[in-house]
């Protein structure tokens, strides 16, 4: 019997066993109905004393309002002079309810016109990753020196001025999305259940660059947008939505460490090729970053290998013994590997693996985003092991000292409540979309860089990230046509690995490539405009 008939059912027997009671039922109802009035009444005060409570307790922790303050930083060659925001912006639903809690942090040069200074968008991913990431290790004033060949989570937090800062061409705001930093959300759980999924997160990161441009008076400023790993899958999405339903257009946008199609990445358990086809270059990577700088020359024949012979002969599968001896052997010569490792998982490598075999000689596990950063393996005699990472579990204690530091201290913005640095919850209960495909951002790229045809793109990777592979990227972006009579879309791929950022010299190529495409895209802005 199924549910559906037996509901009806249940429905009817306890009718029935309700009508010979019916009229002793009637004699009771008035003293039943004065006895409900009394308890009605008797609840009313706990229950206002409750929502009291709560509207106490949601005050108690509210974000202060914003601090206004005023800095000067004396860097290389030059001296910059600006004012910094932390503050937040409330987001509502249509009858005015607040909904959740947007952190932010501004800087903005105080020389410069603020109707024609471009400002960038700054966002990191996770999800569940506040902007301190890029805001300490990247582009902000202010530089958490994290360079070397381990992190330690007992590491200095001391802050030192940023010569690689973007502030000499761009004013920039950090946002920290619901759940991270000291966003929060405000609205309940359905407001959460919407806030942490794909589209609901968009929509709300558009709400506040729009406010942020309205209340600040900056919509007519050339608007620009960094965004990291999950970060960088936002852009497009962001860049799509601002255009189409926001009336505000991105002239640059530059992804760093981004993913651009889930379903494609994380199809590896599953066998597909080109997952194994998009790694290969990342630790042919690992294997020459041990003596030395890596290039893309560097990496040609096994980005060639990886695309063509490589990618063949997985397509044929386990049952051809001559592919599977072909590609064992040279996996085991681009990567270092040991070539009856590479047998056995017959010439397909997954990051897990990698961690530990790349220098399981030295008894230590690299750290998947970058692996040229190590640590000790825990269990260096058992067949597998669970260790933290060498660097996004390492720099956690000092990057979220620091940023918490700095936020008080040097931006005095005393904020009571947790700081999420890396928000594992947000992360668990975010709503992927529906349907059988994972997410992807390609088809709004596509669909942004043809709306707008000074729109610049910036791809950024790190050679030794295993996490989002730089040819993971190539092999996707190759597949864009042309939309227009000039490459609007680059990449560029830089010694270290996700956060290659946090190595000096790479920090450097990148702010110079950065300051390029800005350079671009506003001569495309003056040429549209007649300047």
């Amino acid at each position: 019997m199924t549910r559906a008939t037996r509901l009806p059912l249940y429905a009817a027997l306890v009718l029935s066993l309700a009508t010979p009671l019916a009229a002793g039922a009637q004699e009771q109802a008035g003293s039943r109905d004065q006895q409900a009035q009394g308890q009605q009444e008797a609840r009313r005060p706990q229950a206002q004393a409750q929502t009291e409570a709560r509207t106490q307790a949601r005050n108690a922790q509210a974000l202060p309002p914003e601090s206004v303050t005023r800095h000067s930083l004396q860097l290389p060659g030059r001296s910059l002079s600006f004012t910094a925001t932390a503050g937040h912006l409330t987001l509502t639903d249509q009858q005015g309810a607040p909904q959740a809690e947007i952190g932010f942090v501004a800087y903005t040069r105080d020389d410069a016109d603020p109707a024609t200074r471009p400002v960038t968008f700054a966002v990191n991913g996770g999800p569940g990753a506040s902007s301190a990431y890029l805001h300490l290790l990247a582009i902000g004033p202010w530089l958490l020196p994290m360079n070397g060949p381990a992190i330690s989570p007992s590491a200095p937090t001391a802050l030192v001025p940023n010569a690689e800062t973007w502030l000499d061409f761009t004013d920039l705001v950090f946002i920290d999305p619901p759940g991270t930093g000291y966003s929060r959300v405000v609205g309940g759980d359905q407001v959460r259940e919407r806030l942490y999924s794909v589209q609901g997160d968009i929509d709300a990161l558009a709400a506040v660059v729009m406010r942020w441009l309205k209340e600040k008076n900056r919509l007519t400023s050339p608007k620009f947008f960094v965004g990291e790993s999950y970060g960088g899958f936002r852009g497009p999405l962001l860049a799509q939505k601002l255009q189409s339903d926001q009336g505000v257009g991105f002239s640059g946008l530059v992804l760093v460490s981004p993913v651009f199609d889930f379903d494609w990445l994380e199809q590896g358990t599953a066998g597909a090729p080109w997952t194994h086809a998009a790694l290969l270059p990342s630790l042919a990577a690992a294997r020459l970053s041990r003596n030395g700088a890596v290039s893309r020359d560097a990496l040609k024949d096994a980005e060639t290998y990886a695309s063509g012979e490589y990618l063949i002969d997985l397509m044929r599968g386990l049952q051809d013994k001559d592919a599977v001896d072909r590609i064992s052997r040279r996996v085991a010569e681009f990567s270092g590997l040991d070539p009856e490792l590479t047998r056995r998982l017959a010439g397909r490598i997954d990051m897990r693996t990698a961690q530990r075999e790349l220098r399981r000689e030295a008894s230590e596990v690299v750290s998947a985003y970058d692996t040229n950063v190590a640590g000790a393996d825990p269990n260096p005699t058992s067949q597998s092991s669970r260790f933290e990472d060498p660097v996004l579990d390492a720099m956690t204690a000092p990057l979220t000292s620091a940023i918490i530091h700095h936020l008080t201290d040097t931006l005095n913005y005393k904020a009571e409540g947790r700081y999420n640095l890396l928000n594992g919850s947000v992360t668990g209960a975010w709503r992927w979309g529906g349907g059988r495909n994972g997410p992807e951002n390609l088809d709004e790229l596509r669909q942004a860089l043809s709306l707008d045809g000074k729109l610049r793109v910036l791809v950024a990777h790190g050679f030794t990230d295993l996490v989002t592979p730089y040819y993971a990227s190539q092999l996707l972006l190759n597949q864009l046509p042309d939309l227009g009579p000039e490459r609007r879309v680059a990449l560029s791929v830089y010694d270290g690995g996700h956060m290659f950022y946090s190595r000096e010299t790479s920090r450097q190529a990148f702010r110079a490539d950065v300051q390029r495409l800005f350079e671009q895209a506003l001569q495309a802005r003056a040429v549209d405009s007649g300047d």
